[in-house]
């Protein structure tokens, strides 16, 4: 009798509301390989605190993120804004929801040219990947010290277009002979010899690039409490990278990178980005314009930031977790 009524007083207070833990809402997110992609990847370490479970899937460059989320694979994504903006203009239903990284790409040659500004690549071979911050912010230094460039040979820059991973290997054999590479890696090409930094390029009308991190339009429109939960939870792992620089090291040279770079390799790297929250509509709107202008994306027409920047997720985040 007593462990039938022990049974039952069990049955009653599982059955009463708030007993049981809710089954956590299952988050797909596309994310890179990059230091300064670190404080998204921290999301699924700390998303139970959210009731949520991140899935995170590594993708070669963020336009490969891209079909994944046309399949319906992808509800997130930390993406390079020029990504973002050519998937926008091709019809890939999401929107812009943050910012998450600031920097993170140099211009970097090989020693023995001598090369020490932009004017210098007219003739030289350089190395960018299709579709990332970095393939737009050479076409602006490009275009301001009036070079032409196209990956075909005839032009000032003859540009090569390869796999970020592939980069400062080819900038290493000198089958290139320069690149305009992301963080780590071009913090890498220069502490290991084969490489010296041309500049940072952010003195062209982009300025300093920020990375967006991007929602679903299903997402944010039909799973709205998942979605405010994913901005609460991307503001807190956010807000720890920044409270906490040897946390975020830890987490990216571990976690991320599985010991592959040094400590130099992180400290350089992370001297040229920075982990933030905010985007503006502004800079949304002049890369896309600038995108447009240079022919890079390809796109037909240029998306209008007021149509697909949605930060108020963000700014009820901010202001629940007292963040400015």
């Amino acid at each position: 009798m007593k462990i039938f009524k022990s049974i039952l007083l069990l049955c009653i207070l599982l059955s009463t509301p708030g007993a049981q833990a809710a089954t956590p809402d299952v988050v797909r997110l596309g994310n890179l390989k990059f230091a300064h992609y670190g404080a998204v990847s921290y999301m699924k370490e700390i998303a139970s605190k959210y009731n949520l479970t991140v899935e995170e899937r590594v993708f070669a460059k963020g336009l490969d993120i891209l079909p994944a989320t046309i399949a319906g694979e992808i509800d997130i994504a930390a993406s390079a804004l020029d990504a973002a903006v050519a998937g926008r203009a091709s019809g890939v239903p999401i929107f812009v929801v943050a910012g998450f990284a600031k920097g993170g790409a140099r211009i970097v040659a090989r020693p023995d040219l001598n090369i020490k500004s932009v004017a210098d690549l007219k003739g030289k071979k350089v190395g960018v990947a299709r579709g990332g911050a970095q393939e737009l912010l050479l076409a602006a230094e490009l275009a301001k010290y009036k070079l032409t460039w196209s990956d075909q040979p005839g032009k000032d820059v003859q540009i090569f277009f390869m796999p970020f991973a592939d980069l400062n290997q080819a900038l290493m054999q000198k089958n290139i002979d320069a690149m305009c590479q992301s963080e780590p890696q071009s913090s890498q090409a220069i502490n290991k010899g084969y490489g010296v930094e041309v500049l940072k390029p952010y003195d062209t009308p982009i300025g300093e690039p920020v990375r967006a991190l991007v929602m679903t339009e299903k997402m944010y429109n039909e799973r709205r409490d998942v979605a405010e939960r994913v901005l609460k939870l991307f503001v807190e792992a956010t807000r720890t990278f920044q409270d906490n620089p040897k946390l975020a090291e830890k987490y990216v040279r571990e976690q991320m990178f599985k010991n592959q770079i040094s400590n130099e390799d992180y400290q350089d790297a992370m001297s040229n980005a920075s982990f933030t929250y905010d985007i503006s509509l502004d800079h949304v709107q002049i890369t896309a314009d600038l995108m447009k202008q240079y022919g890079v994306g390809k796109m037909s027409n240029t998306p209008q930031a007021k149509d697909w920047v949605r930060l108020d997720l963000l700014e009820r985040a901010k202001k629940e977790l007292k963040v400015k």
